[in-house]
């Protein structure tokens, strides 16, 4: 399985657009802190602050539940 590196998107959205995350976060109304912890997480975090940042960012974001197999 390939995973998005998250972290890199990010970063390149934000140089490819010309902004810091501090303003990605000022525009979602959370801290550059808080978006650098979420976008830095390795286990799936997936909350509406993260929506909102990718949203911010340009992206088109759909969920999609897909149950584990046990």
């Amino acid at each position: 399985m390939v995973r998005n590196n998250i972290e890199l998107d990010v970063k390149v959205k934000c140089v490819e657009q010309g902004i810091t995350q501090l303003a990605v976060a000022e525009k979602v109304g959370t801290t550059g802190q808080y978006v650098n912890r979420i976008v830095k997480k390795k286990d799936g975090i997936m909350n509406k602050t993260f929506v909102e940042i990718m949203e911010a960012l340009g992206y088109d974001i759909e969920l999609t539940y897909i149950p584990r197999e046990k």
